[in-house]
């Protein structure tokens, strides 16, 4: 490293957190969520704490702008009673990627909100309905009441479910198959005959308090009670936002979102100590609640629902899952729910639309003309990233769709290099604020036959018996926004064997510490994104001496580049980056696995173009910052996480 670099390396390390602005507020936001997901479970373990996220500082009582690192514990003490304790005081303000995050201490205990207490008439929601519909009561047969969240898809077998808590459908006993009944035991004691269910799957952990139900004896209206809107859609809370829920005790409440990325302690009878994961939320000033409580024991299941804060109305969004809130004889009223898009990733189910679920083919097909394989839009961000253009030699080598020298699937496109019978490039788009959580159950990896091009295309008789994975150059992930017909369309479209190189596994799996897949995840962790949207163009470099394996040569690099406009500075950028798997690859032998060191860099977009003979086009050069307009600069070596620079 030059030594103008090692002093501004330095200088990062040292100096202050910056006066949070607008502009930096997501950005601080963004940076205290990775220590969160770093060290949270760690500092959660800290004795007294029983929760840590992400808040407003509060100064004086009153609530200020600056994003910090909210810790809760059971009871503030003086200095001296945690000497005397010998608990070690929770500091001021934490260092993280040389920067300082300000900590701040509320006091606060939560318990699951599932617990009845009283004894009431029996309104409609605590009576047996038939259609089902979200927010009335339910439960395990061996339990009291909570309530009935929402009805959503099962990926697998696109049937409907119930969704609603572990701690209301499941408990420390539960199994899988336990009769679930409507209205809960504590509502109605008559459980013989208010069976509606049973237990299919549960989860309780850093994921979130969660589990589902089969419907066996009754009809369903997908809208919730008294909100008259059905979940068609799954977002992420953000500070600030507004929320209403339909809960079996409280009814109709309205909420503000006031910590999110947060880690909470709660105890759970059979269990003991469980972290959750999940959002906070307080009354809403503009919308107060009966006695001003948003919950009471028996709402645990409830659907928080995204107000739009425009008109006042409620969207068909879901955020969260209700799962808790302030233990008795607190001062302050607060709920807490699980992010929407883990419990719909974990207990492998979607949002209920009415509609058909889409069955996996053999060919993953869609029509020829399906107006949702547009492909990749050049006119997707704030500026025009125009398709590649390619050398005469290679564009003669590429093989598209009725004449085409490419291929466009719903939300990327892909060229096809025919001589290699591998992809070339794939270039896509990603909308964050539109993500759909999706699973993969029975989709398989095929070719794509349309046309003949299945001749131009290496199968699975390369992957068999090895560890070279099929490693998908438009991640799966990335494609499945939008609507929920696109996002189904783009997640069968991902598995085309025209969007698949081969790597080894360490180097394709992120969870295996392979370095492409720990560059797919830090590609959008390092800026702030105008509009959370991105385009990104990848591939392998096809180089004449590749070595073979099985009669297919492996190509022993790869290279992304990204497109996006940073909100931090208004800037358009470009950023390109080149990785080797050559070690890797010497390994696919018999004997055991021995893997060399390998890096990626950043390299200028002109350094792609000699690699692989394809054309950016000179305005993508005029903003690649880091090496703008050259090929020649030298690559920069990324250490760490940070590939933005």
């Amino acid at each position: 490293m030059a030594k103008s670099q090692r002093t501004q390396a330095a200088a990062r390390k040292t100096r202050p957190a910056a006066k949070t602005s607008p502009r930096s507020k997501a950005g601080d936001i963004e940076r205290i969520a990775r220590l969160i997901r770093a060290q949270g479970e760690a500092l959660l373990q800290r004795p007294n704490v029983t929760s840590v996220g992400i808040g407003m500082k509060q100064v004086g009582g009153k609530t200020t702008n600056v994003p910090a690192l909210q810790f809760t514990v059971e009871q503030k003490l003086a200095p001296e009673t945690l000497e005397a304790r010998a608990i070690t005081p929770l500091p001021e303000t934490i260092e993280f990627e040389g920067r300082r995050i300000p900590v701040d201490i509320l006091q606060r205990s939560y318990v699951p909100t599932f617990k009845v207490v009283q004894v009431e008439a029996k309104p409609a929601r605590k009576a047996r309905q038939d259609p089902l519909r979200g927010g009335i009561s339910i439960g395990h047969i061996r339990s009291t009441a909570g309530t009935l969240g929402t009805i959503v898809r099962d990926v697998a077998t696109a049937q409907p479910l119930i969704l609603s808590n572990w701690h209301v459908l499941s408990g420390a006993s539960g199994v899988p198959g336990d009769t679930i009944v409507q209205p809960g035991p504590f509502d109605d004691d008559r459980v013989a005959q208010n069976a509606v269910g049973k237990l299919v799957r549960s989860h309780l952990g850093i994921a979130g308090d969660c589990a589902v139900a089969s419907i066996e004896s009754r009809q369903f209206d997908t809208r919730l009670l008294e909100l008259d809107v059905a979940v068609a859609n799954i977002g992420k809370a953000e500070l600030g936002d507004l929320a209403v829920k339909s809960g079996r005790t409280t009814g109709v409440t309205y909420a503000t979102v006031t910590r999110i990325e947060a880690l909470f302690k709660m105890t759970y009878e059979g269990v003991g100590e469980k972290a959750v994961s999940g959002f906070e939320l307080e009354p809403s000033p503009a919308h107060p609640a009966a006695d001003h409580q948003i919950s009471k024991g028996g709402d645990s299941g409830s659907a928080w629902m995204a107000v739009n804060p425009k008109n006042g109305k409620v969207t068909d969004t879901m955020l969260g899952l209700h799962f808790g809130g302030e233990a008795e004889g607190s001062a302050s009223d607060y709920a807490l729910a699980c992010h929407a898009y883990a419990v719909f990733q974990k207990l492998e189910i979607s949002p209920w639309t009415g509609e058909p679920a889409p069955q996996a083919t053999a060919r993953n097909r869609a029509p020829h003309d399906s107006p949702l394989r547009t492909g990749f839009d050049s006119g997707f961000l704030e500026f025009a990233v125009p398709r590649p253009t390619f050398l005469k030699r290679v564009e003669a080598d590429l093989r598209g769709l009725e004449g085409q020298d490419s291929i466009d699937y719903c939300h990327y496109t892909a060229w096809l290099s025919a001589s290699r019978k591998l992809p070339l490039c794939c270039a896509w788009n990603i909308d964050g604020g539109a993500k759909k959580t999706i699973n993969r159950k029975g989709l398989r990896f095929v070719k794509d036959e349309r046309d003949g091009l299945d001749a131009f295309q290496i199968g699975d008789e390369l992957y068999r018996r090895n560890d070279i994975d099929r490693g998908h150059l438009a991640r799966r992930d990335d494609l499945v926004w939008g609507s929920l017909e696109e996002a189904r369309q783009a997640n069968q479209d991902s598995f085309f064997f025209t969007n698949m190189t081969p790597q080894h596994r360490a180097f394709n799996q992120s969870k295996l510490n392979g370095k492409w897949g720990l560059l797919e995840n830090a590609v959008l962790e390092d800026v702030v994104l105008h509009k959370l949207r991105v385009s990104l163009m990848g591939g392998p470099v096809l180089d004449p001496d590749d070595a073979a394996y099985r009669g297919v040569q492996l190509p022993r690099q790869f290279w992304k580049a990204v497109f996006f406009t940073d909100d931090e500075d208004h800037d358009n950028k470009a950023r390109a980056f080149l990785l080797t798997q050559d070690d890797l690859l010497k390994t696919l032998k018999p004997e055991a696995l021995e893997l060399d060191e390998f890096r990626w860099y950043q390299v200028p977009l002109g350094k792609i173009e000699t690699l692989t003979g394809l054309r950016f086009g000179r305005a993508l050069h005029q903003i690649d910052t880091k090496f703008p307009e050259s090929a020649g600069e030298p690559a920069l070596l990324i250490e760490g996480s940070n590939f933005f620079g």
